[in-house]
This record gives C-alpha cells, sequence and structure tokens, in this order.
C-alpha cells in the first residue's frame, strides 16, 4: 500500500526541458543535473533484503527494487532472471538495462511514458511484477530442486547397480591362490 500510494504521487510527471541545454529533455532523475528538480528519494522496506527505493524529479521517476534472497540459490536465480529481463528491455519501455546498485532490478518513467500509458496501468504493472517476482522465483527454486532430486536418485541409483556388480564379481571369483613360504 505504501509504495502504491509514493507511486501514484510520484508519477505526477510533466514536460520539463533542460535547463542547461535548449531544446533537451533529459530524465531529471538520470542527469541529475538541477538540485531544485529532484525529490526527496524514499526507501520503503519489509527488511534489509527486500526494498523499493523511488527516486522522483520533475519528469521522471525511478523505481529500484531489492527482492527477497534467502539463500544462495534464490540469488544465482534472481541474478539470471533479472538478466533475462534486462536483455529484453526494450520490449517493457520503462524498464533500465542496469540496475542502481545494491538493487536487483529498476525501472524509469519518464513524463513521456505518463503521456502514452496511463499512470494508474503504469503504477498497476510495477506494483504487480513486485507481487509476482517472488513467487515467481520460488517456482523456479522448486523446480530446481525438484530437478535436483531426480537427477540424485538416478545417480545414486547407478552407483548402487555398480557396487552391487562389482560385489557379485567379488563373490562369485574363485579365492587368490594360497602362496606357501619353506
Amino acid at each position: 500500500i505504501a509504495v502504491r500510494s509514493t507511486l501514484e504521487v510520484a508519477v505526477c510527471l510533466e514536460n520539463f526541458s533542460s535547463q542547461v541545454v535548449e531544446r533537451h529533455n533529459k530524465p531529471e532523475v538520470e542527469v541529475r543535473s538541477s538540485k531544485e528538480l529532484l525529490l526527496q528519494p524514499v526507501i520503503i522496506s519489509r527488511n534489509e533484503k527486500e526494498k523499493v527505493l523511488i527516486e522522483g524529479s520533475i519528469n521522471s521517476v525511478r523505481v529500484s527494487i531489492a527482492v527477497k534472497q534467502a539463500d544462495e540459490i534464490e540469488k544465482i536465480l534472481c541474478h539470471k532472471f533479472m538478466r533475462f529481463m534486462m536483455m529484453r528491455a526494450e520490449n517493457f519501455f520503462i524498464l533500465r538495462r542496469k540496475p542502481i546498485e545494491g538493487y536487483d532490478i529498476s525501472f524509469l518513467i519518464t513524463n513521456f511514458h505518463t503521456e502514452q500509458m496511463y499512470k494508474h496501468k503504469l503504477v498497476d504493472f510495477v506494483i504487480h511484477f513486485m507481487e509476482e517476482i517472488d513467487k515467481e522465483i520460488s517456482e523456479m527454486k522448486l523446480s530446481v530442486n525438484a530437478r535436483a532430486r531426480i537427477v540424485a536418485e538416478e545417480f545414486l541409483k547407478n552407483v548402487r547397480i555398480q557396487l552391487e556388480d562389482c560385489f557379485d564379481k567379488i563373490v562369485d571369483s574363485p579365492p587368490p591362490p594360497q602362496f606357501v613360504f619353506i
């Protein structure tokens, strides 16, 4: 609820040309050329590992998300999944190719996005993404664990068969010759 209400306020953007270069319109949250055009960054967190950073300016908002990663498998899955998403950033219009340091993924919403798309739908997309990413990573982790269990069972079954064959050969073979020393 806190993220949604903060985003709804931050997405009230307007077209604003650069104060430095004529006829340029860059996202101020990225360029950071004028301090008076930037809003105070807001961090909303459940815990140390799960947080959202919302940085606003007059013509853009950057939303950075740190996803919960309880163990090493979740860290790897999260990294691979985010990399997969960022490689296809052009298909997600508001997705940045590189996240802010300390976060897993970042979105950049500019005034052009809010002119072309519904503001409430943009907010809904970010909220839905945050809700679904945990579920998606948990499902991938379950899938990886299930596959690892099947592979381990198959491997151990083959080891057991080889050990049984080896044991049968030892039992069935004649005793080794006895040497008598005089």
